[in-house]
């Protein structure tokens, strides 16, 4: 009997830390379905955006007050989970605060932070949820978010205030037990927030303040596990994707846009015969029609979209009420990749389900209205670029299906034919400057 906890613990363990890891296998099989690309070059200036933008949030502090407060939240999460540590080998090994005899008083200093940190995560999401919900801002309120979007940000904000309520809950009833001297309840010194909430479990017996700590201390580890296992299907998969997103970001600068090789190619052969290889192969296709013909990187950046909308609020066409939304085009992707991880988990291989990603996920509407600014780009805090998928999808529109506006394709004639945008002949090209000389 006295390791059924011990062994319930690790059942919980394995099941939960099993179940994360085939889904987290599964959304590697997804990214890695997109082309190869090598962004391997230059490591230092790759490290320095992991640590600015991931870990320090730089572009977050555009707007220092709301940086501010998501940096309470991130940090006080992240900083709190090494509390975790301690719980998970408690569970192991059937102890109770197995770090106290190691740290000694460094202890009573670090959970005291540790609960700094937790009343500092309540208080913000707190925040937070009135922002999506009673002030809605714009960007909040868009229908990009309509049905589970909306509901998961506010799922991550309730969790994050149960499991911060829990660890301080724990923490005053463990107090109380210390000042009654109940056996395994080792002083630990004075624990300031959760020290204010002792006053509610003096009036409750020795065994109610055991259950209630136990309950607490068992809850916050089954909350950890269930939110484990809730990220991989949560827009705060980017908790963990912002970092090799942020590493992985393109080192060009924003303005330059990425060419086709194989249509530079075709256009030197045409020019220079000579050059071209014997063995040259026309290209397979143009541009992207579905998932599989982007980038990995572009598949990962639609796995790390935080869902912000920093990127729709910033777009020049979305402010004036054309159709286009770059965060759309970002979950608009996700939403493709795990229809076909779906469709490779239940065949085995993925079989043609009539769909793509371009036409039923995004439209030729949305892709039209972009002016290739990059304020999407900018604007981005963990480094994703909405442009590169539409880019893509554009070129296959109009290299693969010859479909665009009239007026694009009278311009593209020109360029064909006279080599400028205009519809005047090369040789014509110099007359206005004979025409002022008479």
């Amino acid at each position: 009997m006295h390791y059924i906890p011990q062994i319930g613990f690790l059942v919980l363990a394995v099941i939960g830390s099993f179940l994360f890891a085939r889904k987290a296998g599964e959304i590697k099989r997804n990214i890695l379905l997109g082309k190869k690309e090598d962004l391997s070059n230059d490591p230092g200036k790759r490290w320095n955006n992991l640590i600015l933008l991931a870990l320090g949030q730089k572009k977050m502090f555009k707007n220092p007050l709301v940086a501010l407060l998501h940096l309470v939240v991130y940090a006080g999460f992240i900083i709190i989970n090494i509390e975790v540590l301690e719980i998970v080998l408690d569970g192991i090994l059937g102890t109770h605060r197995l770090f106290l005899p190691v740290l000694g008083s460094a202890y009573t200093w670090l959970i005291n932070f540790f609960e700094l940190l937790a009343v500092g995560v309540i208080v913000v999401c707190v925040i937070f949820l009135i922002r999506r919900n009673l002030i809605k801002l714009k960007r909040f309120i868009s229908k990009d978010l309509n049905g589970w979007p909306r509901s998961d940000a506010n799922y991550i904000l309730f969790t994050e205030i149960v499991l911060m309520s829990l660890f301080l809950c724990m923490n005053a009833a463990d107090q109380v037990l210390q000042g009654r001297g109940a056996e395994h309840y080792h002083t630990t010194g004075a624990f300031f927030f959760s020290d204010m909430l002792t006053p509610l479990f003096n009036g409750f017996s020795d065994e109610t303040l055991v259950g209630i700590e136990r309950s607490a201390w068992w809850l916050h580890i089954i909350g950890i596990f269930i939110f484990l296992n809730y990220l991989p299907y949560s827009k705060h998969l980017h908790i963990i994707l912002a970092f090799p997103n942020a590493y992985y970001a393109r080192l060009e600068p924003q303005g330059k846009l990425k060419n086709m090789p194989a249509v530079q190619n075709e256009v030197l052969y045409a020019m220079q015969p000579e050059l071209m290889p014997a063995d040259a192969a026309p290209p397979a296709s143009f541009g992207a029609k579905d998932v599989f013909d982007l980038s990995w990187k572009n598949l990962l950046d639609a796995y790390s979209c935080t869902e912000c909308g920093r990127c729709t609020a910033s777009c020049p066409a979305n402010l004036t009420g054309k159709l286009l939304s770059p965060r759309k085009i970002m979950m608009a992707t996700r939403d493709r990749l795990e229809d076909v991880g779906r469709n490779i988990n239940l065949n085995k291989t993925y079989q043609d389900d009539g769909k793509s990603l371009l036409h039923d996920y995004i439209t030729v509407e949305e892709l039209r209205a972009c002016t290739t600014c990059n304020a999407c780009v900018e604007a981005c805090p963990v480094s994703i670029a909405p442009l590169d998928i539409i880019m893509e999808l554009r070129r296959s529109l109009i290299m693969e299906e010859s479909n665009a506006p009239q007026e694009w394709n009278g311009t593209f004639s020109n360029i064909e034919n006279n080599f400028a945008p205009w519809k005047f002949s090369p040789d014509e090209r110099d007359r206005w400057a004979t025409e002022m000389a008479s």
